[in-house]
Order: C-alpha cells, then sequence, then structure tokens
C-alpha cells in the first residue's frame, strides 16, 4: 500500500449525511496515522458541520466540492445520467482519475452501483458486480454475495461471483483455499433451480476449494466461508437475518424487564448480554464490497451512525491494501482460460 491510502467518501449520502459521515472520518484519521480522507459535497454545509462536531479540515481531511446529491427515491439511471456532479458521482470520479483509492457512499445503492459500473467499468471477464458482505458466523464471519445488484443471474454469474468471493476472501482473511458454498434449498443434486444447477456443474471444475450446495442455517455456521447466491435471494436472506436479530433482542428486553427476579437476572447477565451485542451488532459488519470493478467502491448502509460508517471506511483500507481489484483480475484470467479450454 502507498504511504498514505486516500479515500474519497459521499459525505451527503445516507439517512444521516455529513452529520455521520465527518465524525466518521475523524474518528477513522484519530487511529490510523496512514489514510487521507477526501469529504465529496456541499463545500458551505461540510464545513460548518465540521465545525459543529469541532473537527478540523486540513493536511489530512480535505474538501472536494460537488453541488448535487443523489436522493434515496432517485431512479439510479437519471442520477446516474443527470447528475453529474453530485458527491456519489464525483468521489467515485477521483476513483477512476486517481485522485483517490476508494470511495465509500451511503448513499442510494442502485445509483452507486449504476454509477460505478458505468465510471469504473467491470473488471476483463466479468459481466455484472456484485454486493458482498462479512455475515456473522460460528466460526467468524461469512462472506456472502450477491446481495441485491442482480436480482436474475445466470450459471456464468454465480460462476464469476464464487471465483471473486474466493479472491477476496483469501486476500482479506487470509484464508488458505477458502470453501465455497452455493445457496440452495437442499445439499442433494436433484434440488435447486437450472441455474443453481448448472453453476454447480461449472464450479465442479473449477480451481477454487468449492465444497458444492449449501443451505441458509449453513450460513452462520462453519462449514463455509463464502456463500454464492442471485441478488433477489441474497438480500431477502440478509433482511431475514437482521429481522430475527432485532426480533431476539426485543423478546430479551421484554422477558429481563418482567419483575424484579428478571431485573436481577438482568443486571447478572450484563456482561454477556453486552459481549452478545457486540457479537451480533450489525454496526461491526458495516460496508459491503462492490466487487467486479476497476476499482473499489464501498457501500455503508444507509442508516449507519458514527462507527458503522468508520468501519465501512476501515473495509476499504483494507481492500486499498490487498489490492482486491488487481488480485481478482490476475485470479480470474488462469480460471476462466481453463474454463473455456
Amino acid at each position: 500500500m502507498p504511504d498514505s491510502a486516500v479515500i474519497a467518501l459521499d459525505a451527503m449520502g445516507g439517512d444521516f449525511g455529513p452529520d455521520v459521515v465527518i465524525p466518521a472520518a475523524a474518528k477513522v484519521i484519530s487511529r490510523r496515522n496512514d489514510v487521507h480522507i477526501i469529504l465529496v459535497g456541499d463545500e458551505e454545509r461540510l464545513l460548518a458541520c465540521a465545525k459543529n462536531h469541532n473537527i478540523s479540515i486540513g493536511d489530512r481531511i480535505t474538501i472536494q466540492h460537488a453541488s448535487e446529491v443523489v436522493e434515496m427515491h432517485d431512479e439510479p439511471a437519471l442520477a446516474m445520467r443527470k447528475k453529474k456532479d453530485s458527491s456519489m458521482r464525483v468521489a467515485i470520479n477521483l476513483v477512476k482519475e486517481g485522485g483517490a483509492d476508494a470511495a465509500v457512499s451511503a448513499g442510494n445503492t442502485g445509483a452507486l452501483m449504476a454509477t460505478a459500473k458505468f465510471v469504473l467499468k467491470t473488471l476483463p471477464g466479468i459481466d455484472r458486480p456484485a454486493i458482498c458482505t462479512t455475515i456473522p458466523a460460528w466460526g467468524g464471519h461469512t462472506h456472502m454475495l450477491d446481495l441485491g445488484a442482480n436480482v436474475d443471474c445466470t450459471a456464468e454469474h454465480l460462476f464469476q461471483f464464487a471465483v471473486m468471493g474466493s479472491v477476496l476472501s483469501e486476500a482479506i482473511d487470509s484464508i488458505q483455499e477458502p470453501r465455497i458454498g452455493l445457496l440452495n434449498i437442499g445439499s442433494e443434486a436433484m434440488k435447486g433451480n437450472a441455474q443453481v444447477k448448472a453453476a454447480d456443474e461449472f464450479l465442479q471444475d473449477a480451481p477454487i476449494n468449492y465444497i458444492g450446495f449449501v443451505e441458509g442455517d449453513d450460513i452462520y455456521s462453519d462449514k463455509v466461508d463464502v456463500v454464492v447466491c442471485d441478488g433477489f435471494v441474497g438480500n431477502i436472506s440478509l433482511k431475514t437475518a437482521e429481522g430475527v436479530a432485532k426480533l431476539i433482542s426485543l423478546f430479551m428486553k421484554e422477558e429481563f424487564k418482567k419483575g424484579l427476579y428478571n431485573k436481577l437476572a438482568a443486571l447478572i447477565a450484563l456482561p454477556v448480554l453486552k459481549a452478545f451485542k457486540k457479537r451480533i451488532d450489525p454496526g461491526a459488519y458495516n460496508g459491503a464490497s462492490l466487487l467486479g470493478l476497476k476499482g473499489i467502491v464501498i457501500k455503508s448502509h444507509g442508516g449507519a451512525d458514527v462507527n458503522a460508517y468508520a468501519n465501512a471506511i476501515d473495509i476499504a483500507i483494507l481492500e486499498v491494501d490487498k489490492s482486491v481489484p488487481q488480485q481478482i483480475e490476475d485470479h480470474l484470467q488462469p480460471i476462466l482460460e481453463s474454463k473455456t479450454a
């Protein structure tokens, strides 16, 4: 990695805009001396917000003015074509032009994907980028892709996702031959739709550690390192898991509030409850990679708080450090050549 990784932040994106992005940038800068942050957005608003938070704009946090904002309700195609000076577009342009090593945005996911694909283009051999994130699991975490970028996928797309996920896991987690599983409704060979069955055939011969079909409960086990699926299935799986986690938290709060003995039990169990909350905290896993692009783009959750957004910045820095796009390209070409031979 260069002496200082340069990360461009779409400071106007997300539910809270600069009120989260600027403190998150300051948090990252305070604990690292190898990072430079570029805040992209309305300069006047950003300066005022930084002043309100007592954050200095200077050598390691600078501002790149952008006059427009992509709203959450904007149509992705229209936002890409008509808002060419949006904070999202300018941040991605900085990556394209070499002014930044990576971009992070909590803005409109569809617009981010469309703009990133249009500006940065996909790597050779990749038809579609995929959204990949980490999910807490028994052995630590599991990488899962795609999580919503591609609702309909061919077997070839799933094959490409598997290769990209394998490279990411190996680079980020330092796992030799990470275990790749294809999400299905069962582990038996006869189960699944035509695309999944065809992808399974492709992957059987691929030079990656493909372990076959996995089911939904395997995502959270220690059986697999990367779970591959189309964006429709992946997004529903992710949102369902988030909903179940919230439900469990609500149930626990209700039970511990029932009567004096339950309240005393809650007080005794407080250290355990805090540790449990930390392990399943979505913010600790915030930051999804847009894999398959000629550049690094990280999607933060729109409702991320300061700590969660800082985590997304950390993921961007890590991918810069590991040169993830270059590693994907280097690994993908021999695999594609062997597949077509």
